[in-house]
């Protein structure tokens, strides 16, 4: 019934995936080409498919893009992917509740999840909130019965374990509701004999099925997750802590969350249950655990720790408490079922489920009102008609549009999934936010997105930008569409006698050649990769460069261009192995030179591989600020390689190690 009544609302409303839930698209998009079930890829190795999860674990794009292969993959196609995570929220918090106080209980418990409004707004929004709250969900209960007195089984150590490593391997931030339940209940089994070897070995199936994942992403997990939780929260002004404003900022949400009948009737059982059970106070206060019925005290120490651990997180979100919820709903079930307790000897059996009958009607009500005033009439801009008529124009040819304007129903991530429609792969970017960037945009774009009026960012460069590309000799106006307010979007060409757009080859040589020099060569190098991948999405000039070096080296094998060409490309490719194999080539090539030498101690030890990392440092050269860089990486590497004096010894060289490579890129 709430899969019917979603897709109903689905069918009326018209808006268009916003950024984030365009982002999640285009990843499931990508792991569907690269599992050979979407038309446009194909199996890029197992390197290739880690790729495409650089910030986010690839579980919950998996199991999306299997489900667009079956379903379609536009917006509200894809969006079944959805029903299946919340109807396996269903089950779970059926299955718990039936655990806890029966069938009956169970079958109410999931009717008022059905029906919390937070939940069935996650169903029509597509995020990675429900398949991570049902995820999370999950393992909380199969680790719950594991670590129940009669529990201890080792199908259900192993179940519990791949829950739990399901839950992280969907998003990491199911660790805030998974990580003290985890604690805890391993706690407790490593202090029984029989059970000690499944925490171990649950351990290590955890480990090994999330560590290939993470090896391969670590520094961009750690730089997204920096962005996107640290920073993001500071923006915002989230507060920090365990202040009370920090604890109350999610029970705040709750009525409107679970839908306030539920709630109040939920705290009214409750407290009719305690009321009831008053004479029973004392010995709850001394003994909370043995006075609870069997299996609530993992419950409600579950919801605790979750809204706790959830508290702490700088970055802050209503859908962010998500996983929590549920186990909320579990606890108003019981009230609901108390209150019904209550009325059956005043109302009789039906009169009472009647009763109850209806304040579930109502709770409903509630939430489809809710529901019913989000409904959006509109697509609120032509994303889809532009990227259409992209598509038509350059049928299989992969293609790049850089877009100016940027708003919730017109950027580059809702663009993009448009534009990768019936196995195509017109990818938009948008760049051109800083002066600086605007002559990059002007020579090396093929398409451009522009708009009349409000565009949606107050940068001036950006509306700067537009100006230029309308008034340049070498672009065209070839379609426009209206938009909001009066607005149009309009789609620019390069004229063909404009000449081809310029390639970034040649500069990504000598920017590469730079780097013999040392630190000193990383700030241009970075100014010049960030905007050329907005420029070359489909990174079609590393194919180009990496051709003309091997060939290169065919003729000539110590061609310093091709060499660092080579090992800078591997660099970018987040390919450590084959980086250190042509930075150590260079140490050959260039023995007097002590920077190929820190490359390669950098990318192994990105590899984690410490102990090869700091072979080869002791070498003397005569460049200070080379020296105490190589000095710093040495000492780390063998420190982490199990010689803790080295790491003594970081303590002087690694502060060494920073001025000098402050005094070499000011």
């Amino acid at each position: 019934m709430s899969t019917a009544a979603d897709r109903l609302w689905q069918a009326l409303d018209q808006r268009l995936p916003a950024w984030d839930q365009a982002d999640y698209l285009n990843s499931a998009v990508d792991h569907g080409r690269a599992l050979g079930l979407l038309a446009g890829g194909g199996w890029p190795g197992w390197d290739g498919l880690l790729d495409l999860s650089p910030k986010i674990p690839p579980l919950a794009s998996l199991v999306n893009g299997t489900v667009m292969a079956i379903s379609g993959q536009a917006p509200d196609q894809a969006s079944w992917a959805l029903a299946l995570w919340h109807g396996l929220l269903l089950l779970v918090v059926a299955c718990w509740g039936r655990q806890l106080q029966g069938r009956s209980f169970g079958l109410l418990a999931a009717a008022l999840l059905a029906v919390a409004p937070a939940l069935a707004s996650l169903r029509v929004d597509y995020t990675l909130d429900l398949p991570v709250s049902a995820a999370s969900v999950l393992a909380l209960w199969l680790l719950g019965r594991w670590q129940a007195p009669r529990g201890g089984g080792w199908c259900q150590a192993l179940a519990a374990a791949l829950a739990v490593t399901a839950a992280i391997l969907v998003k990491q931030s199911a660790l805030l509701v998974l990580v003290p339940p985890c604690l805890w209940a391993a706690g407790r089994g490593l202090a029984q004999r029989g059970r000690r070897l499944q925490v171990l070995a649950a351990l290590e199936l955890v480990l090994a099925l999330v560590l290939p994942w993470l090896h391969h992403n670590w520094i961009t997990t750690l730089g997204g997750t920096e962005r996107a939780v640290v920073e993001s929260g500071a923006a915002e002004g989230d507060p920090t802590g365990l202040g009370l404003a920090s604890l109350l900022w999610y029970p705040r949400l709750w009525g409107s969350q679970l839908g306030p009948l539920s709630v109040a009737v939920g705290l009214g059982g409750l407290a009719l249950a305690a009321w009831r059970c008053h004479h029973r106070l004392p010995s709850l206060l001394r003994q909370p655990v043995r006075a609870l019925p069997p299996g609530w005290p993992w419950l409600l120490g579950c919801g605790l720790s979750g809204w706790l651990f959830t508290s702490l997180s700088p970055n802050k979100d209503p859908r962010y408490i998500a996983p929590v919820l549920p186990l909320l709903v579990l606890s108003l079930a019981w009230g609901w079922r108390e209150l019904g307790i209550w009325l059956q000897p005043r109302l009789g059996r039906p009169a009472s489920a009647g009763l109850l009958g209806l304040g579930l009607l109502g709770a409903t009500g509630f939430t489809a009102q809710q529901q019913a005033q989000a409904i959006q009439r509109s697509a609120g801009s032509p994303a889809a008609e532009v990227m259409a008529s992209l598509r038509q124009r350059l049928g299989q040819r992969p293609g790049t549009v850089m877009l100016v304007a940027n708003s919730a129903d017109l950027n580059e991530h809702t663009l993009t999934s448009f534009g990768r429609l019936e196995g195509a792969s017109v990818l938009a970017r948008r760049l051109g936010q800083r002066p600086k960037d605007h002559e990059p945009v002007l020579a090396q774009s093929q398409w451009l997105l522009l708009a009349t009026g409000d565009q949606g960012t107050r940068r001036a460069a950006a509306r700067q930008l537009s100006r230029r590309v309308r008034s340049d000799g070498r672009f065209q106006l070839v379609q426009r569409w209206p938009w909001s307010q009066g607005r149009q979007v309009e789609l620019w060409q390069r004229r063909p006698q404009a000449g081809a757009a310029q390639t970034f080859d040649a500069p990504f040589i000598a920017l590469s050649r730079g780097l013999e020099r040392g630190v000193v060569g990383l700030p241009p190098l970075f100014a010049a990769i960030g905007p050329q991948h907005q420029l070359d999405p489909h990174f079609l000039y590393q194919g180009r460069v990496d051709q003309w070096a091997r060939r290169s080296l065919s003729q000539r094998p110590d061609d310093r261009d091709a060499l660092w060409s080579l090992a800078l490309l591997e660099v970018l490719r987040n390919r450590p192995t084959s980086a250190a194999q042509w930075f150590s080539r260079l140490e050959r090539a260039e023995p007097s030179n002590p920077w190929p030498g820190a490359y390669r101690s950098v990318v192994l030890l990105a590899d984690w591989r410490a102990c090869a990392a700091g072979r080869g440092l002791e070498t003397p050269t005569a460049q200070p600020s080379a020296a105490a860089i190589r000095q710093a990486l040495g000492d780390l590497s063998r420190g982490l390689c199990g010689q803790p004096q080295a790491l003594g010894q970081l303590r002087q060289s690694l502060p060494a190690a920073i001025a000098a490579v402050k005094s070499q890129i000011r």
